[in-house]
């Protein structure tokens, strides 16, 4: 399947496969978040646009247009601006993607990451049709808070989803007695989760003993029989954006 960026002539833009690590998570007192396998592979699902320049934003609380003030780094135009007001900081994104037939684009903040005063604001957009260049906005959440982006920080996470498939969904609920298999196999997993659990906190509990259960990690049941299916993912590799040889004529062959 095809990504393509089409940036308008003139201006640049940087993207990078969105990365596992994030700032928070280095701390050594949350480092344990990694081992959240689900955390991980949604951290690296997709793609990130990065600031091209550095700057500091402040809202004082008017939800008029120019009611923010942004001040980019000394020589360098601010990436964003108050387009919208209501306390939205906008992105200019100049750049035209392009999807297959029937996907499109959630553009959201970096996902798992926070910025204090500041939350992203998330869209969907039909990339295989539009013509239009979207925005990445992020809207504050209280006024008299300077927030900073630094040139190169991600503003924005692309990910491709299929269009339609959530109004496919037929959502039920049901007991999970009603399925006795399992109801079976999730008493056996709480039963080992709270035993490990328990053994966390047991005095004198060797250095060496684990510190997490891998079984999810691993696709394994509580009996430790495998249950994940063959495209079970521990990791990601996600492919960059590379240049397209502008020999070669745009096609039908770019968004499939």
């Amino acid at each position: 399947m095809k990504l393509v960026a089409h940036v308008v002539d003139g201006h640049r833009i940087d993207a990078r496969p969105a990365p596992v690590e994030r700032d928070w998570m280095d701390d050594p007192s949350a480092r344990h978040a990694y081992r959240c396998l689900p955390l991980a592979i949604a951290n690296a699902s997709g793609w990130e646009l990065l600031t091209p320049a550095g700057f500091t934003a402040l809202w004082n609380g008017d939800p008029a247009i120019g009611s923010i003030h942004v001040e980019p780094d000394p020589g360098s135009q601010a990436p964003a601006s108050d387009h919208f007001g209501a306390g939205v900081l906008t992105f200019d994104v100049p750049c035209l993607f392009r999807t297959p037939p029937g996907i499109d684009l959630l553009v959201t903040g970096p996902l798992n990451s926070q910025k204090d005063g500041l939350a992203p604001l998330t869209g969907i957009v039909e990339t295989d049709w539009t013509v239009a260049t979207f925005t990445m906005n992020w809207r504050f959440t209280r006024p008299g808070v300077t927030i900073r982006f630094e040139a190169g920080e991600p503003f924005a996470h692309l990910m491709p989803i299929m269009r339609g498939l959530v109004e496919q969904v037929e959502p039920e609920w049901a007991l999970m007695s009603e399925d006795p298999d399992l109801a079976s196999a999730y008493g056996a997993w709480a039963g080992t989760r709270k035993a490990f659990n328990d053994d966390l906190v047991r005095p004198g509990r060797p250095a060496d003993a684990p510190q997490w259960q891998r079984d999810y990690h691993r696709g394994l049941g509580p009996d430790g029989r495998p249950l994940a299916p063959a495209d079970h993912r521990t990791r990601l590799k996600v492919r960059p954006f590379v240049r397209r040889d502008p020999r070669r004529p745009a096609s039908e062959d770019d968004a499939t």
